[in-house]
């Protein structure tokens, strides 16, 4: 990679944090407008390698990407830099929102424009779907592998994490076995890899990171007691950050099971709220894990004000979904060439991403039921609850129907979709 001043690289890496919008597939794409077309720092087939060593991790792959690149140009202090510069803009503007949306959430024309933003989301999230879909199901292997996801979280009730590292273990033992069924070349010849990277390296960075991770949770414990919401907060985080492979719609059904019926710290509405919420900043759509602890610590403060604990607990948050990411970064950086030729972690990857259109269309599912009827009261099936069918919200399926036309027919934004749908919302509440 060229000799790029660090100043430079952090100029860059600022600007792209405050444009990152569109979710993971916009984001990318600006890097590489960025980084690769405009001022050639990485090559195009350097990008794509880094693009696809950042699949094999948890976490959000953009802010992966920029983490790498940032230590490829400037090793950790470049890689933290850029890391950094991707999130924080996104973190402030949804913690602004955060602390708008709890101030304002009894106001009649609020809740009027977010049951347009809730009725645009459920449009995004199919559209979600789709799009993995297409990429992730080329065998019929595959295939069953995202309706037994789906069965065995929808209907079982089966916890995230459990399905997606099975299944993913399964894929693991097949690609070694039958590497057909996911779509992996067989019987070619394995090139020789690069030299291992120094052991005290990587057990070092292991180290440094872990204790970097964990420390805000042990303040907590040791301050505040494990009983205290803050430390239900960095506890569930950690642990979503370790299996969020495929994006954020993956394991938003699992998140707001939790947080809706688990540890009941938001109403079901209001994870579609904080959705389309996060679809509206810059960075990572998986800051929406954010809003989800500011409300659940503003609601439980004690024996902090609301406002002082809400700011905490989406600290905390933001930290614990964070700080994976460095770790894995600058864990598996130096190794990312022999990374790329274990097939057995290509084959667990693949199943994952098979998994994943499981998951996001249990998630569409959930959406849609909280979106269109307004009370539950037919049942229980697994982990959803079904609906009264007599509570059937008109508005909102006309709001969603006409947000699948902007985005499926007309080819339209997400931002310009959210717009739209949030004004019908409030035209719809005059009726």
């Amino acid at each position: 990679m060229p000799n790029i001043s660090l100043s430079n690289m952090t100029r860059v890496f600022a600007r792209i944090g405050c444009l990152s919008f569109g979710g993971p597939a916009g984001q990318i794409a600006l890097m590489h407008r960025e980084l690769v077309d405009e001022r050639q720092w990485v090559a195009e087939d350097e990008f794509l390698h880094a693009l696809n060593f950042c699949h094999l991790l948890p976490g959000p792959e953009a802010q992966q990407l920029a983490t790498y690149i940032g230590w490829k140009l400037h090793g950790a202090r470049g890689g933290l830099i850029a890391g950094l510069l991707f999130v924080l803009p996104g973190a402030a503007v949804m913690l602004a929102l955060s602390m708008l949306y709890v101030l304002a959430a009894d106001l009649h024309w609020f809740q009027a424009l977010f049951l347009g933003i809730k009725a645009a989301v459920l449009a995004i999230v199919v559209q979600a779907l789709l799009r993995v879909a297409g990429k992730a199901l080329g065998t019929r292997f595959k295939m069953m592998l995202a309706v037994l996801a789906f069965i065995l979280i929808g209907v079982f009730a089966l916890p995230f994490p459990l399905v997606v590292l099975g299944l993913g273990a399964l894929g693991f033992i097949v690609a070694q076995t039958n590497p057909d069924w996911l779509g992996l070349a067989s019987g070619q010849t394995q090139p020789d890899l690069p030299p291992r990277p120094p052991l005290a390296n990587t057990v070092r960075s292991i180290l440094v990171w872990g204790l970097v991770w964990a420390l805000p949770l042990a303040l907590v414990l040791v301050l505040l007691g494990p009983d205290h919401v803050l430390c239900d907060i960095g506890l569930f985080f950690s642990k979503l950050a370790v299996v969020t492979f495929g994006g954020a719609y993956a394991v938003l059904a699992y998140m707001a099971q939790q947080a809706v019926e688990g540890f009941q710290w938001l109403r079901p509405g209001e994870m579609a709220d904080g959705l389309g919420l996060a679809e509206t900043t810059p960075g990572p759509l998986i800051m929406v894990t954010q809003y989800v602890g500011f409300i659940a610590a503003f609601r439980t403060p004690d024996p902090f004000s609301p406002l002082i604990a809400g700011i905490a607990g989406a600290v905390l948050t933001t930290w614990v979904t964070f700080a994976p990411c460095f770790l894995w970064i600058f864990t598996f950086a130096p190794w990312v060439e022999r990374l790329q030729h274990a097939s057995r972690l290509k084959g667990a990857l693949s199943a994952v991403t098979a998994a994943i259109v499981g998951v996001i269309t249990n998630l569409a599912l959930w959406f849609a039921l909280h979106l269109l009827f307004t009370r539950s009261g037919g049942g229980q099936l697994g982990g959803l609850a079904l609906p009264d069918l007599s509570s059937f919200d008109a508005r909102a399926a006309a709001i969603a129907a006409i947000g699948a036309l902007l985005i499926f027919r007309a080819h339209w934004g997400i931002m310009p979709v959210l717009a739209v749908s949030a004004a019908l919302g409030l035209v719809a509440s005059l009726f």
